[in-house]
């Protein structure tokens, strides 16, 4: 995946109306400050394609990554520590959403074993 590749994923999920609607407050603002710094990389290009409607799929995506490799988006440092950061926020968060109200012997995680006896 390159990193223009890595921008375009991190828009692509933050465009989820799903996402948005349960992110917090610090997926919302990292989403926020990916678009900002995207629109400001695009602004002498025309950022109408960030903007633009998801008519078909991989069409929008298709469009942007075109926008964003001839804007120079892959040598952004700026865009891309947003991008990373955006995407490392929706990873941790959106990892596990347990309830365990009335629950006995409980284990959250990957990769784990656990043994329980009950008396």
């Amino acid at each position: 995946m390159t990193e223009v590749d890595i921008v375009v994923a991190a828009l692509a999920a933050g465009a989820s109306a799903g996402l948005m609607e349960t992110a917090s407050a610090a997926v919302r603002d990292a989403y926020g400050a990916l678009r900002e710094a995207v629109r400001r990389r695009l602004s002498a290009r025309g950022e109408e394609v960030l903007d633009a409607e998801q008519v078909e799929p991989g069409v929008w995506e298709t469009r942007l990554r075109e926008e964003l490799i001839a804007s120079g988006a892959d040598r952004d440092q700026e865009l891309l520590a947003a991008a990373e950061n955006f995407r490392a926020l929706v990873r941790s968060e959106g990892k596990y959403h347990v309830d365990t109200r009335g629950a006995k012997g409980v284990q959250i995680g990957d990769h784990s074993t656990q043994t329980n006896t009950f008396n």
